[in-house]
């Protein structure tokens, strides 16, 4: 259970601010967002969600880490929408594998309005298992939105990816404003949040810091923060991008963690290339959701033997649902 006072939301960051706790010594700046974590978080409990991909492939964006970009040359097959029997049966798997959040990809530039009625019955008939529902299909109408929420959906994740000045050298074919839209949309409807973004793709420190800036500043902190480490994909523009140093990540989870102490931050693409260690220092750092299961759309993630171990030796435990409507109001 939290073990503090709960600390303050704000929403007025600067970028100074910003810059010196990201220069802070590692143990120091553990040790406070540890503290933060604490304020808000049981430090041993961990959300478990599941990802799948529910239409793999075809997408016109050129985002410049994705295998499922049409602009690039990377073997993937694209598939059609799942059915939505099919997309309730590895819900249950998820919920037999341990998750209590369940979400939903598909690789679009935004939804057509003819996909509409066959997602909103995928949202209906996971969320009667019980799951909390989450749903990334790209760019979306406030129409959308709403139809969304009408059928029970309770995330919406749509990341920033990166920093403003660094956005134009990872994607070309949607704006950081049209990001910023469909954040708004989410929020006008009633949804919750779920917005990060992924490190590791050449930037710099600062744009690092840019990122979580712009998440912080936002005018309610989204409810769930994953951060990706990039997953190299041959054949992408980013494919073969220096690796990032495992410190350094940290340090981005431990920033988040404190200047966005009641969002869960997600330990999220990565994780398989991630020594017991690294994952040990990002929970420590404050991350406490993860992805389980073998699969993240289209890359490997810790098989549940590993994970398992893991959660043994760290005395880690899955995280209840949370409640979703204090979260929105940002009461919680």
């Amino acid at each position: 259970m939290p073990s503090h006072s709960p600390v303050p939301l704000r929403h007025d960051w600067t970028r100074a601010e910003a810059d010196a706790l990201i220069a802070l010594p590692f143990s120091d700046l553990i040790f406070r967002a540890q503290t933060v974590h604490r304020a808000h978080f049981d430090a041993n409990e961990v959300q478990m969600s599941t990802l799948l991909s529910i239409k793999t492939g075809g997408c016109p964006e050129d985002c410049g880490y994705c295998s499922q970009s049409t602009h690039f040359e990377t073997g993937l097959k694209a598939t059609k929408l799942m059915e939505t029997g099919e997309v309730v049966a590895a819900a249950r798997r998820a919920i037999e594998g341990g998750a209590s959040r369940f979400c939903m990809g598909a690789a679009w530039r935004s939804p057509k309005d003819r996909d509409m009625d066959a997602v909103c019955d995928m949202v209906s008939e996971v969320k009667a298992l019980g799951l909390e529902t989450c749903m990334t299909l790209g760019m979306l109408t406030r129409e959308q939105a709403g139809r969304l929420k009408e059928a029970g959906l309770d995330y919406y994740n749509h990341n920033v990816d990166t920093s403003p000045d660094y956005y134009g050298k990872v994607i070309s074919t949607r704006t950081m404003q049209d990001r910023l839209d469909t954040l708004a949309h989410v929020r006008d409807s009633g949804m919750a949040v779920c917005c990060g973004g992924i490190v590791g793709m050449g930037e710099g420190e600062s744009d690092r810091v840019g990122m979580l800036l712009l998440l912080a500043n936002l005018p309610r902190h989204p409810e769930s923060v994953p951060i990706n480490a990039l997953m190299k994909v041959p054949g992408t523009p980013l494919g073969e991008s220096a690796p990032l140093d495992g410190l350094d990540f940290v340090r981005v989870i431990a920033v988040a963690r404190i200047m966005m102490p009641r969002s869960v931050v997600r330990l999220s693409a990565g994780r398989d290339f991630m020594s017991e260690e690294l994952q040990a220092l990002c929970f420590l750092a404050g991350a406490n959701s993860i992805f389980i299961g073998d699969r993240l759309l289209t890359t490997n993630n810790p098989k549940k033997d590993k994970d398992d171990a893991l959660w043994a030796k760290l005395g880690i435990k899955p995280m209840a649902p949370m409640p979703l409507a204090d979260e929105v109001s940002g009461t919680r």
